[in-house]
């Protein structure tokens, strides 16, 4: 009678929570990780804008419009309220620049500056002030999303039990959706300037954009592959077993 009662007592005593295998801990740690580098690039394009140079001087941005214009020369500067001595000797100066002589040092052109607006109309695109404005509401929505969606990751690795699991697969559909709608933003923005569109005409922070893209994509993937496994359970004859 006492041995039944204490395997029955040594039966009742509370299993303990299996921990998660390292490789486990360690990848989520890297979908951290990477989902924070994705938010970093992502918010840099956002910021910038400038996503499109071409070749004839003018850049297209989220924010704004630029065209490169050339400075005015040396030798072209106006003539006024000088007296007739003083336009003599100017023009003689300006001849010997034209000649080569000691006045051609003058004669330099001053760089191209930008002129750059917010009023994207007058690009001369049809259509352009809707897609960009649409393009960057997406593009910064999607960071935004990324944010929550890493905010939860993180805080479903301190937590226990269903919360921590509820949180990790809504952070990782929060990802997904980022990835989603900066896709979109990145296809309006090629679609809307497909006429001037070029691999070297796409700036940096572009490419930071469209690795941000596939960042967001991958992880938001692996979140939820994480999230769906299952541990295998042990075979039928050990459960129950003392």
């Amino acid at each position: 009678m006492t041995a039944i009662s204490v395997k029955v007592k040594g039966c009742s005593s509370p299993q303990r929570k299996p921990r998660p295998h390292f490789l486990e801990v360690l990848v989520r740690s890297l979908i951290i990780l990477c989902t924070a580098l994705s938010i970093v690039l992502s918010s840099i394009a956002v910021c910038d804008g400038n996503w499109l140079q071409t070749s004839g001087g003018r850049m297209f941005g989220l924010w704004h419009f630029c065209n490169m214009e050339a400075g005015a020369t040396g030798t072209s500067a106006v003539l006024v309220g000088r007296d007739a001595g003083t336009a003599a000797g100017d023009l003689m100066v300006h001849g010997q620049a034209a000649l080569g002589g000691p006045g051609a040092s003058g004669d330099q052109r001053k760089p191209a500056v930008p002129n750059c607006t917010t009023q994207l109309g007058q690009s001369g695109v049809t259509g352009v002030e809707v897609g960009l404005g649409l393009c960057r509401f997406v593009v910064s929505l999607a960071v935004v999303a990324a944010i929550f969606g890493l905010e939860l990751q993180v805080i479903s690795q301190v937590s226990e039990g269903q919360d921590a699991a509820r949180r990790w697969g809504l952070g990782s559909v929060l990802v997904l959706v980022a990835a989603s709608m900066s896709a979109s933003g990145v296809v309006v923005f090629v679609a809307l300037l497909r006429g001037f569109a070029s691999p070297m005409g796409f700036t940096l922070t572009f490419w930071c954009q469209f690795t941000a893209v596939f960042l967001f994509f991958l992880n938001g993937m692996a979140a939820r592959h994480i999230h769906h496994m299952k541990v295998p359970a042990p075979p039928s004859g050990i459960l129950g077993k003392c």
